[in-house]
């Protein structure tokens, strides 16, 4: 049974809406940053819970990435799981620049950001930088169920599991007209979970973001997993990196060469084949 959907999560879509004043920077702290983080022994690292395959129970991508940046500073990791707020902007307001009006946060940097120019437009209190991954929407699907799937019309009647509040759920309720609506099955928190009751069999396909569906799907010849085929979709995804404070320009240079690093060397590579991820470059 469907369930009413009114628009994509904040997770799934690329999150530039709203605005932010510009903070005011000084030469000082410029200089500071990284110094202040070796001096402690710790690099704090913003990362947001239940997103499978990055954060889920402690371990994932994200976590990975966490660690083998503080370990390129020669600090460790202090994780910071936080949930995410209700847009892109207010995220980085609470764990970069400004802190939450709860008592947590900021911390040094935080993982999994958008690398979109709208969104650095919109709040020049932070850099975005060192993208390491592109992600996709994409549709999972039973291959002698659904042989060819080149448009969405291909689907016929089968039933098709996705996650209702996300990019992905609001593009297939949409998509030509809402013609699908009454085949969709929403009740599913994220892709993962959705390409998991696929994998079951109580569905002919599941839509979700590429690394969600790989990670459950990849590499069983039961399954193809292609980009949904819907014109609203982004045609080539997007790119995710890393945010931190304007002002933070020694850190910035550090975390950029260091993720340089984990790209050219392999290790980034590794980090996604070890959760059955293909790593697509930014």
């Amino acid at each position: 049974m469907m369930k009413r959907n009114e628009g994509p999560s904040r997770r799934d879509c690329l999150r530039w809406l709203g605005a932010a004043s510009l903070a005011g920077t000084t030469l000082a702290s410029r200089a500071a940053s990284l110094e202040r983080i070796r001096e402690r022994g710790t690099l704090t690292v913003a990362i947001y819970k239940d997103m499978p395959p990055f954060y889920v129970a402690g371990q994932g991508i994200d976590v990975q990435i966490a660690q083998a940046l503080a370990q390129s500073l020669g600090v460790k990791a202090s994780l910071l799981p936080f949930n995410a707020d209700e847009n892109m902007n207010d995220d980085l307001r609470n764990m970069v620049w400004k802190g939450h009006y709860l008592g947590y946060g900021p911390a040094d940097l935080l993982l999994h950001v958008p690398v979109d120019r709208p969104l650095m437009d919109a709040t020049p209190q932070v850099s975005i930088l060192a993208p390491y991954y592109r992600e996709r929407i994409v549709v999972a699907r039973r291959l002698d169920r659904l042989p060819k799937l080149d448009t969405l019309s291909a689907l016929g009647d089968a039933r098709v599991a996705v996650p209702g509040q996300s990019l992905a759920g609001w593009l297939m309720i949409g998509a030509d007209s809402g013609a699908y609506r009454n085949q969709l099955d929403t009740q599913w928190k994220d892709g993962a979970e959705a390409a998991q009751a696929l994998q079951r069999g109580d569905f002919a396909a599941a839509a979700g973001m590429a690394s969600e569906m790989e990670s459950v799907l990849r590499g069983d010849a039961r399954f193809a997993i292609a980009p949904i085929p819907v014109p609203r979709a982004p045609r080539d995804g997007w790119a995710v990196g890393l945010a931190v404070k304007k002002d933070a320009t020694d850190l910035a240079q550090a975390l950029q060469a260091a993720m340089n690093e984990l790209g050219t060397s392999g290790q980034l590579r590794k980090m996604f084949e070890g959760a059955n991820v293909a790593w697509q470059a930014a």
